[in-house]
């Protein structure tokens, strides 16, 4: 792991792909209900979503 600032510790490449694997490993299994799959996926989703339209907006603010 890499250090910021003092007391900080970042995640290294390796953690940040391990997390992503490891959050769809479960989202694809049986051990989660399909309920809270689904409410699990909508609020990525929506976060997904959230975060893209701030870049186009930011993106369509610098073009101008």
């Amino acid at each position: 792991m890499d250090a910021g600032e003092p007391g900080q510790v970042l995640a290294s490449k390796g953690d940040i792909v391990f997390g992503v694997f490891n959050f769809f490993r479960i989202m694809v299994g049986d051990w989660l209900p399909d309920w809270v799959k689904w409410i699990i996926g909508g609020l990525v989703a929506v976060g997904c979503l959230w975060e893209g339209g701030k870049w186009l907006r930011r993106r369509r603010a610098s073009v101008r």
